[in-house]
């Protein structure tokens, strides 16, 4: 077997297959008005009222006779100004390959010999510093002949998934026209750029969780996303949260049937995305914030570029900050707006426990100020309130009976839960504020 450099009868011709661009015309067209026209010519009315006809003359005369071209840089139409000549180039070079796209390719191999060669076994690769990726093997069944200046022709693809150096390797194991086993071996390498960068920021707004994302992108086209999707993880639920524009129920529904590509323009164009997330309960869907997992979930991107080449990417997960809340949870659920002084009033409650097994008996009190100041709103009757056992990951509605002895707006402070069974203080419930009238 001979694989000596310079004797070989075949060879690869490898050309990629990728969206033509649109062919723009270097030279900028003008009016010519505003090649000949100053800027004061209009201070005379007797230039400014014969100058149209004369312009107009002038045009006309140099498109239909004017053999010598004078008038390819005038602009006879307004869309002659955007440079496009109507024109699609097909691809001269490798040209830039991003991280996400399809990489296909179109491969020729030739017999530039005058005899023909038989058996000819051909394998497509890639190869990057992880792995080899095997794109076409004819093994199995070879290529039985190619004929003196003939060819064979095969596309091959690939996923691009890492970013780097890549190298394509093509190889032939064939018979030549004298009967000499060969095995040609060719190279052809590129590079892989990452198209865009996504930087995300995470806060916590009163245990509702706030993912914003940045998309920027990094290549030399307009990028149109058709997906920017957050994949929660098992414990969250995600709503994207966009800027109000003009409502109307025929633009809603065409919308959601056609949801227009949101445009971030080539070579720095930004645009930002924000998610709102919340934890979901045991075995519900309700958002309840429970113990979990700082992992959030994940990106999914797609995009096409300006003639239609698709992208995807997928980011890794994004984390979000460690969640260590109460095992017991106490909640406002209905607070009047409105309260007579010296008349009994309900405060409606929720009590959570957010654990996996039963927690109390618990009491409810209003603890005492430790400063010296008197307490405006205080429970009428039993200062201690009783509650029974909750249940795992479990709720209990009750009614606090308060009183209120002065005029104004009041605070309701100090609304303490304790746990019997466990002899454990939680933290008192924030500070509620009411409005005391006379009646």
């Amino acid at each position: 077997m001979s694989s000596t450099p310079g004797t070989h009868s075949l060879a690869f011709r490898v050309m990629r297959l990728c969206r033509p661009s649109l062919h723009v015309e270097p030279p900028l067209r003008v009016d010519p008005t505003d090649l000949f026209i100053g800027e004061d010519i209009f201070d005379d009315p007797i230039a400014a009222s014969n100058l149209p006809p004369l312009i107009s003359s002038d045009v006309t005369t140099n498109k239909s006779s004017d053999l010598t071209y004078r008038s390819r840089f005038l602009l006879h139409d307004s869309a002659d100004s955007i440079g496009l000549s109507g024109l699609l180039v097909l691809p001269q070079a490798f040209g830039a390959i991003y991280l996400g796209e399809t990489f296909c390719s179109y491969i020729s191999i030739n017999n530039s010999s005058t005899l023909e060669v038989r058996d000819v076994v051909i394998k497509a690769e890639i190869q990057t510093d992880k792995q080899r990726i095997l794109l076409l093997d004819t093994s199995k069944s070879p290529v039985e002949s190619i004929r003196a200046g003939g060819r064979y022709d095969f596309i091959v693809e690939h996923d691009v998934k890492e970013l780097g150096a890549h190298t394509l390797v093509c190889t032939a194991l064939y018979s030549d026209g004298e009967g000499e086993r060969k095995y040609l071996p060719q190279f052809f390498k590129f590079i892989v750029s990452n198209p865009l960068s996504v930087r995300t920021k995470v806060r916590v707004v009163k245990e509702i969780t706030f993912l914003e994302a940045c998309i920027e992108n990094h290549t030399k086209s307009n990028l149109y996303m058709d997906q920017v999707e957050f994949e929660p993880s098992q414990n969250w639920s995600a709503t994207m949260l966009k800027a109000d524009g003009p409502h109307s129920d025929y633009n809603a529904q065409s919308r959601e049937i056609f949801k227009p590509p949101v445009l971030i323009r080539s070579g720095g164009g930004i645009h930002n995305y924000l998610y709102q997330l919340k934890m979901l309960s045991h075995g519900s869907s309700s958002p309840v914030k429970v113990q979990g997992s700082n992992v959030l979930g994940k990106l999914q991107i797609t995009w096409r570029t300006n003639l239609g080449e698709p992208g995807r990417l997928q980011t890794q997960q994004i984390l979000g900050t460690t969640i260590t809340s109460k095992e017991i949870e106490l909640n406002v659920v209905e607070v009047p707006s409105v309260v007579g002084i010296d008349k009994p009033f309900l405060l409606k409650l929720k009590l959570t426990n957010q654990t996996d097994k039963e927690q109390g008996p618990f009491e409810i009190w209003l603890s005492q100020n430790d400063s010296d100041e008197e307490k405006v709103v205080m429970i009428n009757g039993l200062r201690i309130m009783a509650l029974a056992p909750v249940e795992a990951f479990g709720s209990t509605d009750f009614h606090l009976n308060l009183i209120a002895t002065k005029l104004g707006v009041q605070r309701i402070t100090g609304i303490t839960v304790f746990d019997k069974l466990e002899k454990i203080t939680y933290d008192s419930l924030p500070d509620l504020e009411i409005f005391v009238d006379q009646d």
